[in-house]
């Protein structure tokens, strides 16, 4: 079991890739930390997930947009497990809106969980890691959005670029702790979330002709790149970001 004895937190663990994630991790051995924010039933799901595989789980009310409740949620995390070993910074949301028309108070909202929030919360778990000493994994998911031009969606785009800077600079910074820090950077991965392609078939088409591979991907297949990329395995690689997105970013190169 690749995280056998290992401690991760993994935020926006609710629903989706986050989910997805979390139940990988706890299937590889690792104690798990679900984040949400404010309504307890946000994580149910994931959590008797855990549970019935007899994993170790525990969930942790925490906004990553904010210092105190970051601090908490490593320091929970801590009491509970004993260390922190591996930060999977998930939780993300977008609007669109038309540029011209984008609204100040959604853009100050998508930055602060975007941008803000793995900024804080990477800072709160280099911090816990250079503390024990032995090492770390951050990982982050990002998109192909962070090199994709994504219409309608300006503050997303550029909270996935800053992200991919972010994690280039803190790589370098983090390395001499043996704290890696790598991206996932999906494509057009099938989540709840996307409940309105489902019912347009127009709009599936659309996005699966832009995909080589022909079809959308899973939150379980990026789960799986996430648990390579958090397990020993993984130990010399970081500073980049690993797109899954089934060839969807070299064929809009193409176009």
């Amino acid at each position: 079991m690749r995280l056998q004895g290992k401690v991760a937190v993994v935020t926006g663990a609710g629903t989706g890739i986050g989910q997805a994630i979390a139940v990988a991790f706890a299937q590889a051995g690792g104690a798990v930390v679900v984040d949400y924010v404010g309504n307890a039933s946000v994580s149910e799901e994931t959590i008797d997930k855990i549970n019935a595989m007899g994993g170790k789980v525990l969930g942790v009310d925490a906004d990553i947009s904010i210092p105190d409740d970051v601090n908490a949620l490593v320091q929970k995390t801590v009491a509970a497990f004993g260390k922190l070993d591996i930060f999977v910074n998930n939780a993300g949301i977008e609007k669109k809106f038309a540029f011209v028309d984008y609204p100040l108070e959604e853009w100050q909202k998508i930055v602060a969980v975007n941008l803000t929030g793995p900024f804080l919360c990477s800072q709160a778990a280099a911090r816990q890691m250079i503390q024990q000493g032995a090492g770390g994994r951050i990982i982050n998911i990002s998109s192909i959005h962070e090199d994709l031009a994504f219409p309608l969606n300006a503050p997303y785009s550029a909270t996935k670029g800053g992200l991919r800077m972010l994690m280039r600079t803190i790589a370098v910074e983090l390395a001499p702790h043996q704290i890696t820090v790598n991206n996932i950077g999906p494509g057009a991965i099938y989540t709840p979330i996307d409940k309105d392609v489902e019912i347009d078939a127009k709009l599936d088409d659309r996005i699966l002709a832009e995909i080589p591979l022909g079809r959308w991907g899973k939150p379980e297949e990026v789960a799986q790149l996430a648990v390579y990329l958090a397990s020993d395995d993984a130990a010399y690689i970081t500073g980049s970001t690993h797109f899954i997105d089934g060839g969807m970013l070299r064929n809009a190169g193409s176009l």
